[in-house]
This record gives structure tokens, sequence and C-alpha cells, in this order.
């Protein structure tokens, strides 16, 4: 008791120099600290230091009965009794038929309170179970343990718990085997076996229906829908087993069969010459909800034959596959037959109508005249022009194109498409138009309907450079004293001279000068002027006009 008087004078000394240090600066607080601190009878591990303890509020949880498969979930308190929070980061389980229902972990209790721990029951079997629940957590006491127990009773049970029929057929249907089983140790009396939904049914089961303790039983659940889209059902056991209701959820989808189409509908080649051979696309689709399988695809009728598919093939709902009909006549006549396909459709025989007629016919030949067409000389930057002729022979010719390649040669005079009767002979032009001085050559090359379908002509010609002209000029020598050079004066000419500009570009120094720049088929007037070694220009000199430069 005196240490404990000591104790308290020195703490209220302290706080009170402490109040006093407020003012007075730190100085004084760390004097109260040390007397504080150098009180005899404090001890370190005082009642005043924060610890913690967690207790479960149960020592066991006992969760009776539980109808294998289903679950029960008791409670038990987690409490914290002492000043310091805990957190509990942990809870395991001996047995997997246990398991913690809530909270999330971890968890934190404050001093003094508590916090519930759901735990989860769900046995697997008509059975005892038992297991030990261990709590962590960082109190002084870091794990607590709890003993479980529980018993799994005596149910009925279904395999599968639920069934997924897919897509059937209309007309068809799909089956089930499903197991009843009882798990009870006692019998069980199944008074009624029912189903709901359209297109579901039950058999080879009748009620009342006892079954002995673990005894199973096996029936069949069908599914034949009548029409198509989904469809969904529950079959249900009523018997008086600890539950008396067991039920088992049903879908299918009910899909139209399979029915192949055509299109199109029938194939017409009309004429193919006799030699020659024509081509045709067919398509076939699977028009129903399932699938179909083609187990073969043929053709009838002389000449005629298909390609493109690969039997057996599978046409998918919906699916479709393209064929080629293909039509080579030996002879000339008509022919006549059939594209079969067979399937496992609601139509197993699909019939195509297939004709065609064979015919002879003349084919024309298309000649070109000159076979060779000069354009002869052709001045650069100019065109020359030749003409020639196509003949159609044996049949009329029919002429889809007509192209050089050299574009200084191009045709005229020519329409496309141009048709030449048997025996009759179309013009046509062909223009030269160099752009360079030398040789040309090019080939015009027509595409027709004749035998064969191109006809040639050679064309040739030659650029020539256009002739340039120039005008010499002389005149006499100014009598003029210090006389440097002279200046040449030009000016166009129509019916009188026109304005005058220099055309030489440094003094001329001679009284000769040769005017190069000048254009072909232009008139000009000339003059010249006089330059002392002042730079003084005399007026012009006589002037010489309507100077004519040649047509090249």
């Amino acid at each position: 008791m005196q240490h404990v008087k000591v104790m308290r004078k020195n703490l209220e000394r302290s706080l009170s120099i402490e109040k006093l240090g407020k003012a007075a600066g730190a100085l004084l607080i760390l004097s109260g600290l040390a007397t504080l601190v150098g009180c005899q009878g404090l001890s370190q591990s005082g009642s005043n230091q924060p610890s913690s303890t967690l207790v479960l509020g149960s020592a066991s949880l006992d969760f009776g009965g539980v109808a294998p498969g289903k679950s029960k979930t008791l409670t038990i308190a987690a409490n914290n009794s002492g000043n310091k929070t805990v957190t509990i980061s942990g809870a395991s389980f001996s047995s997997k038929y246990f398991s913690l229902a809530s909270p999330t972990l971890p968890v934190s209790v404050g001093p003094g309170l508590s916090t519930a721990l759901s735990i989860s029951f769900t046995p697997n079997a008509a059975a005892t179970f038992n297991g030990t629940l261990t709590v962590t957590s960082d109190a002084s006491n870091p794990t607590v343990t709890a003993s479980l127990s529980g018993a799994g009773t005596g149910s009925l049970q279904l395999s599968p718990t639920s069934e997924a029929f897919g897509s059937v057929t209309v007309g068809a249907n799909k089956s089930q085997t499903v197991t009843l089983t009882n798990g009870d140790s006692s019998s069980v009396s199944v008074s009624q076996i029912s189903i709901s939904g359209t297109g579901f049914s039950v058999s080879g089961v009748t009620t009342p229906l006892t079954l002995a303790a673990s005894q199973s039983t096996t029936f069949t659940v069908t599914f034949a829908p009548t029409t198509s889209g989904s469809a969904s059902g529950t079959l249900t056991i009523t018997s008086d087993a600890p539950n008396p209701t067991v039920t088992m959820s049903l879908s299918g989808t009910g899909v139209t069969p399979g029915a192949v189409s055509a299109n199109p509908t029938s194939l017409s080649f009309g004429n193919v010459n006799v030699g020659s051979n024509g081509t045709l696309s067919e398509t076939i689709t699977n028009t129903g909800g399932s699938s179909i399988s083609v187990s073969q695809v043929g053709i009838t009728g002389t000449g005629l034959s298909v390609s493109g598919i690969t039997t057996p093939a599978t046409l998918n709902a919906g699916q479709s596959a393209t064929l080629t009909v293909a039509f080579a006549p030996t002879a000339a006549g008509a022919v006549s037959g059939n594209l079969t396909v067979t399937s496992t459709a609601t139509n197993p025989t699909l019939t195509i109508p297939v004709s065609g007629t064979g015919v002879v016919t003349t084919v024309g030949q298309l000649s070109v005249s000159p076979s060779t067409l000069p354009l002869g000389n052709v001045t650069v930057g100019s065109s020359g022009v030749a003409n020639g002729t196509l003949t159609a022979t044996g049949a009329s010719v029919t002429v889809t194109a007509a192209s050089t390649n050299n574009s200084a040669f191009t045709i005229g005079s020519f329409s496309l498409p141009h048709t030449i009767p048997a025996g009759q002979s179309a013009s046509f032009t062909i223009t030269f138009s160099p752009t360079t001085a030398g040789a040309a050559s090019a080939t015009l090359t027509f595409t027709s309907n004749a035998q064969p379908s191109t006809t040639t002509e050679a064309l040739t010609g030659t650029g020539v450079a256009a002739a340039t002209h120039s005008v010499a000029l002389s005149w006499d020598a100014s009598s003029s004293q210090n006389i440097s050079g002279y200046n040449i004066y030009r000016a166009p000419y129509s019916t009188s001279c026109g304005s005058f500009a220099k055309i030489n570009n440094s003094l001329n120094v001679d009284v000769t000068y040769t005017d190069s720049s000048v254009t072909n088929g232009s008139a000009y007037c000339y003059a010249t002027t006089a330059v002392d070694s002042s730079d003084q220009e005399s007026g012009y000199s006589n002037i010489v006009t309507d100077v004519q430069i040649p047509v090249q």
C-alpha cells in the first residue's frame, strides 16, 4: 500500500509539472517524466497492460438429424473477454461435412464484445458425423475449439437430379434412365410418381411402391416433342420419407425435322455448241430444324455431270451446299435429265429437272486487210491517218474489243460492239500521232466471237522531226564615231508591223545576225539600232517588213 501511495503522489506531481511545462517548456516535462519512471513499486507488467482472451460460447454443437444433401446451420459465439481487440483469422474443420457459413474472415472483435460464427452441417448419407471446429486468432490463446456432431437421416434420392434432353426432332424421342434410392434405415412407401411438361413422360414404374432400407429402383423418363420450341417439366416423387417430395427438373427443345430444298428448282442450259460446255450452279438447303445427311448426289442425261459436293455430307439446320452442273453435248439435239439428291430429310429424294440442247453452229472467221498498215512519215506533233478493213466469212462476227499496244496509234470510226454479217466488211481508221522522231510500230488486236477469237494487224509509221527556220539579217555599218555594236528588234507582222522587241541578249558587234526563234508560218518586221561607247542608242534603221516564215 505504501508503494501505491508513493506512485500516486509521484503521478500527481508529474501531471502538475506537465501542466506547468506547457507554459514553461519541454525541459519541465522531461523532468516530470523522469520522476514518474523512477517511482519505486511500479511494475512494467502491471494490471493496466492490454490483453485479450477468446472464448467460445459453447464447447460443442449438435446439429441433430439432417436429410442427406440438405444443410442445417447453427451459431456459436466467439467472445473477447480481454481489453484488447482480437482478430479472428481462420476457422477450420476436421470433417468436410461441416463448414463456416459466415462471417467472412478475418473479422475483428472489440474488447468485451462477441461475434457469431454460423456453422453449416451437410451430410451426404444416413450416418453419424463428428468433427472439430478450430478457431484461430491473435488472442493470448491463439486457438480455441468446439466439438461438432450431427446425423444424416434417411431420405429419397434421385439420380440424376435434373435432365436436359437438348434438341430432339419433332416425331422422335429421347430417353433417360432415372434411379430412385431409399437412403433411410427403414422402408419408404412411394405413393405417387408424376410428371409435368408437354412431351415428357415416365415409364417403367408403378405406384404405390415400397423401397426397403437402401433399396433402389429405376425407371425411364422420355422427351417426345410434338411441336418445335423449348419445353420444360418436372418429375415429382411423393412418399412418406423424411423428405416427402423429391423433384427432378426436365428440359428439352423440339426441332422440326430436316428438309432439303433446291434453288433454282430446275436448270436449263439452252443452246450449247457441240464440243464446248456450259455450267450452272445449283444450291440445296436444309430448311428444317435438325441436321440431315446427304448420302448421294447423282445426275442423268447424256453430257450432263455434277460436281462440288462429296458424299456423305452433313447439312445442319439452315446450312446450304452449292453444286456445279455441267452440260457438254457430244451431238446436236435436245437433252433432258434429273439431278437427284438423296438424304435423311423428310423428303428423302429431291429431284431437279435439267435440260439443254446441243447445237452445231458455223463459227465465223474474221480477217483484216491489209495485214500491215503503213502510216508513212508523220511530223512529230501532227497526225497521219490510214484506213483498214475487217471482213467476216462463214457466219456473222461480232467484234467486242479493239486496241493497240502503242499509244501513238489509235483506232477510230469503229464503234463497239460491232457486228459484221457474213460476207460483208467494215472499215476503220488508224491515226498515227508520233511524239518523237523515229520508226514506230504496233499491233492492232480485234477480239470477237470468231474462230480464232483474236485477229491482229501490224501498224508501222515514222515520226519525222519538224523543220526549223531562221532569218539571216545583215546591214551596213554605221558611219558615226565610237560605235560599240548594234541591237536587233523584231515585231510581228499582219498587215503592218506590230510592237518591236529586242531579240539579242547582248550587244551585237557584227553587222550580221541570225534569228532562229521564228515560228513556222509567221511573218515579221526587223530593224536595227547603233550603240556608241557612251551607250547612246540611235533610232531604228530602215525597217524590213513582211518577212514570211514557211509552213512546215
